[in-house]
């Protein structure tokens, strides 16, 4: 795996994806600014600057807006009609200091646009019902997991929802693959207004162990794969990770700042058969493989 820098997409943020020509980066508070992907389709020596064409936030009156930590469009769609598919965006930290910490849950939208005006809609949550579980979600033993909150990815192909959580007393992350639930299983929510689909132990497909994540951010998944950027800063190095969940195996790391790209890692998503990272002061990667 080699990096490159291409240029920039704006002061950084959490994670977000592409869809069309239109490239998606959120917030933890649920901002989103609307990037031309198109510039990305232009080989040059020189640095592509990804011009903004729109911003929205996420519905505020929502009983709950989500970290943004890892976002990805899903292969179905609310209404056959509709332009972008079903958008996935996990609730992660946004609830820590709360009282319920809504540990594994996830936000699903519909996404509409006229011109460059767009909106979303809660349409449902997704949660894991058993992420208070010690041995399976949780480490083993009396250390507490510092962020327990998951982060999920849709391989929209499959038809599958791969969920992932750092396991500090184990120093191993766990993965989970559910088959990815339909817009409208689950139970309508008094408190959220949508149905909540709750994945349970039954549901699990499979799961397995890989090398620990120092502090995951965004994630993708692509032919099948999973790719996981982590870290922080000089003291907790941002990476990549290329997880295979068939082979439930870790198939690929890079240590970003031992390439000399130390900045906080966040966004990760693909344009046709290229992937592309952005840190956290928006600084834009190409990553070749």
């Amino acid at each position: 795996m080699n990096i490159k820098r291409i240029g920039s997409m704006g002061w950084g943020a959490q994670d977000g994806a592409i869809w069309g020509d239109f490239l998606f980066r959120f917030d933890h508070a649920g901002h989103c600014r609307v990037y031309d992907a198109k510039a990305l389709d232009i080989d040059s020596d020189e640095d592509v600057v990804l011009p903004q064409i729109a911003a929205f936030s996420l519905n505020p009156d929502d009983a709950v807006i989500p970290h943004c930590n890892a976002v990805t469009f899903g292969g179905t769609y609310f209404e056959a009609d509709d332009e972008f598919p079903l958008l996935y965006a996990n609730v992660y930290n946004n609830y820590a200091k709360a009282e319920d910490h809504r540990v594994g849950m996830c936000c699903v939208y519909r996404l509409q646009r006229a011109g460059l005006d767009f909106r979303t809609t809660l349409v449902q949550l997704l949660k894991i019902g058993f992420a208070e579980e010690k041995g399976l979600w949780l480490s083993d033993g009396d250390i507490a997991d510092v962020r327990p909150y998951g982060n999920f990815v849709v391989d929209r192909e499959a038809g599958l929802l791969h969920v992932f959580v750092m396991r500090d007393g184990d120093r191993t992350t766990r993965y989970f693959t559910f088959r990815l639930p339909d817009v409208s299983a689950g139970t309508v929510s008094d408190e959220y207004g949508v149905p909540v689909a709750v994945l349970e132990r039954a549901d699990i497909l499979s799961y397995f162990d890989t090398p620990y994540h120092l502090y995951m951010q965004g994630a993708c998944c692509h032919n099948g794969l999973i790719y996981s950027s982590e870290g922080f800063n000089a003291d907790i190095q941002p990476s990549l990770r290329i997880i295979d969940p068939t082979e439930k195996q870790q198939i690929e790391y890079t240590n970003l700042a031992e390439l000399g790209y130390p900045t906080e890692a966040e966004w990760i998503d693909f344009r046709g058969e290229r992937c592309y990272y952005s840190d956290g002061v928006g600084d834009l990667f190409e990553v070749i493989f």
